[in-house]
């Protein structure tokens, strides 16, 4: 099953690739607006091998993706407990609730005036655009993997004779985490989205400076190239989460 789905995915890309390379032949849309693959692996080579802006983008990579890790882990150590107990203390749940949902709706963009005055514009801001931006999903995921816990599994432990921290520890706990790590998945995402916004306005470095930095020279391959590095680095931290998520809860779909 695991070969039969990478085929079928790189045949997708193989098909994807060819389809844009037809559409350059035709010049449906002129080259400075769509280069061919061919420049853009061009691109490639020239932005790993003699960089772009000044520096390699091995450079941008590191910097852009320690800046996600730690404003992810920041979001997952504060949501995941502050969820648990929002699930499970109704007065916390009602306190902490409307700055939540305030939050929650507003795009992140918004918030990067307002960090850049308060705190420069140094590693600070960015770390905490993606916290912010990420922490509503984590909280909101693990609320709800709490209250999916099935009430029969509460009426055994209690049966038994379970006390209300073994109750959590061995059942809600468990019950709650893939929602958890489905959360977190979605989360990544965000953290992606939150700094790649972030670095388009307050960075001289990183994955969304060089997009923004190529686009204003109009070097379009450039910014293809930097945008697929983006979604590859996503992609690979989304299949860490599943893996670490296969590991740890090696019974989600067999309840």
């Amino acid at each position: 099953m695991k070969h039969a789905s990478w085929l079928t995915t790189s045949l997708v890309l193989l098909a994807a690739i060819g389809l844009w390379e037809i559409v350059s032949i035709l010049q449906l849309f002129p080259p400075i607006a769509l280069p061919p693959p061919k420049a853009v692996w061009r691109a490639f080579v020239i932005l790993f091998t003699r960089g772009y802006g000044g520096h390699t983008i091995w450079t941008d990579i590191g910097i852009s993706s320690l800046r996600v890790v730690i404003g992810f882990l920041g979001a997952i150590i504060i949501g995941v407990p502050l969820g648990l107990l929002m699930a499970r203390v109704p007065l916390i749940f009602r306190i902490v609730d409307p700055f939540l949902q305030f939050i929650r709706p507003v795009p992140p963009l918004a918030y990067i005036p307002l960090l850049v005055v308060w705190f420069g514009i140094g590693e600070l801001p960015k770390i905490l655009l993606i916290l912010v931006g990420t922490i509503p999903v984590i909280i909101i995921g693990t609320i709800s993997g709490v209250k999916a816990t099935p009430p029969l599994r509460l009426a055994v432990a209690r049966t038994l004779g379970a006390s209300e921290r073994q109750i959590f520890r061995h059942v809600i706990l468990p019950s709650a985490l893939p929602e958890i790590f489905t959360a977190a998945r979605v989360g990544i995402g965000v953290a992606w989205t939150c700094l790649v916004a972030a670095e388009l306005i307050a960075a001289d470095q990183g994955l969304g400076w060089l997009v923004q930095y190529a686009g204003q020279a109009l070097q379009v391959a450039v910014v293809i190239a930097g945008i697929i590095v983006i979604g590859i680095l996503g992609y690979a931290m989304e299949l860490a989460i599943r893996l670490v998520e296969n590991r740890t809860v090696p019974w989600r779909g067999r309840q």
